[in-house]
């Protein structure tokens, strides 16, 4: 299927989001804006609107993996479904913890995920081959002696010392399945629900009360949160912790989509790689990308993910070397610029690529802005320039920091074509 700009444009010129049940009115959502967007000599259309939030719970539960600077599930499902059919290759670079990847497979497209942070695809491949819960539970209380190991580094201000012990064991049994290539996709979902549990606040987590799970905060960090709560860490089950994070990943998954997951994941492709440099995917295949590339400096993945590399074998040190984190946004451009230049190689003739970019140092940056001369410059054209925009009643705070100070969450999306 080769969905046209024009049609583009008119599907966007005249979405209206369906109410919550399920009709389509003028009064469902406000009604889309658009106007002109000038960047340098390039002329873009603007559209302004609620394109995919109202409805945000509705996503599978398959998608509920903490993981910091993520976008909603409905984001890639917005463009998978108007700019795709089954079979179709999505694509994305930086894939963080899988949303477009494993929303894609739901949908029965091919999929192809890359991320310079392995732990990406340790947090997407299991999902996409989800066991059966009674063979999760069955390998949980098979593997021999989960508490005989002890830690090499001191965790204690994380982890009750028998918690740690079987985490340790956990730890050195993935490990060891992993080094002699016995790890099934049993052992891999084991892992992965392991890994998205390390540390959080709430007992659904392996730890004592700590900053929100999408990152872990330095043991010095930790010691003084345990002082200023006088908290010590409590005992937690490992194995049911994991059994009930699973039980709630794999509600409500339909048959269709079981039939789709079966379908994609023998194919799909992952991959550890710079964006820049991807030679194992052939020339003008990809359908469709759907992606968000890190922003500036804002994000620190590899110093949130230290104890998620620790559990998973990896060092953490060297992932980070591996990641590019700018300061400056002339930095920033010149990474993306070569970005770009692969994407157009690798997109297919009529293909599409939806770049999510946010509004950076409090709205004084509008990557938008910044990315679309850069995607031209490559060979795309600029089809359109994508502001989803949700109005909250009221604002979340997180560590005395107001994230959305006027109430409203906003997608910048520019989307790209490669002409025939």
């Amino acid at each position: 299927m080769n969905r046209s700009t024009s049609y583009v444009h008119d599907y966007l010129q005249n979405f209206r989001l369906p109410s919550q049940d399920g009709q389509t009115t003028l009064t469902a959502a406000k009604e889309t804006q658009c106007d002109l967007l000038h960047i340098q000599d390039v002329e873009c259309c603007r559209y302004i609107g609620e394109f995919w939030t109202a409805r945000q719970r509705q996503a599978s539960k398959l998608q509920e993996i903490s993981y910091r600077a993520c976008f909603k599930p409905q984001l890639p499902r917005f463009f998978i479904t108007l700019l795709t059919e089954p079979d179709d290759i999505i694509y994305d670079p930086f894939a963080g913890r899988g949303t477009t990847p494993l929303e894609a497979a739901l949908l029965g497209r091919l999929v192809i995920s890359n991320d310079i942070n392995p732990l990406s695809r340790i947090l997407t491949e299991a999902r996409l081959s989800p066991p059966a819960y009674e063979d999760i539970r069955a390998r949980l209380y098979a593997i021999p002696d989960l508490n005989s190991v002890s830690s090499e580094m001191d965790l204690s201000m994380f982890y009750h010392p028998d918690t740690l012990r079987t985490l340790c064991s956990l730890r050195a049994y993935i490990l060891e399945q992993e080094e002699k290539e016995k790890c099934d996709m049993t052992d891999r979902w084991i892992r992965m629900v392991a890994t998205n549990r390390l540390s959080g606040h709430s007992p659904g987590f392996f730890s004592v009360y700590t900053l929100p799970p999408n990152q872990a905060v330095s043991p010095e960090r930790q010691i003084t949160i345990n002082r200023d709560r006088s908290q010590t860490p409590p005992y937690r089950d490992v194995r049911e912790i994991i059994l009930k994070k699973t039980r709630s990943l794999l509600q409500g998954i339909s048959e269709r989509q079981k039939e789709n997951l079966s379908k994609v994941a023998p194919s799909s492709l992952f991959l550890t790689k710079d964006a820049r440099n991807t030679p194992e995917i052939l020339d003008n295949t990809v359908s469709l990308t759907v992606t968000s590339p890190p922003f500036l400096d804002i994000v620190q993945y590899a110093a949130d993910n230290w104890l998620r590399c620790w559990f998973n074998g990896l060092d953490a040190e060297l992932v980070g070397k591996k990641i590019s984190t700018t300061r400056k946004l002339t930095d920033w451009e010149g990474i993306m610029r070569d970005v770009f230049r692969e994407l157009f190689r690798i997109t297919r003739p009529g293909g599409y690529v939806a770049f999510e970019v946010g509004e950076v140092r409090n709205g004084s940056v509008r990557l938008d802005e910044h990315v679309i001369p850069l995607g031209i410059s490559a060979g795309f054209s600029c089809t359109a320039v994508i502001i989803n925009q949700q109005d909250f009643t009221k604002t979340a705070n997180i560590w005395g920091v107001n994230n959305m100070s006027t109430g409203t969450n906003t997608n910048r999306i520019v989307l790209f074509y490669k002409d025939f």
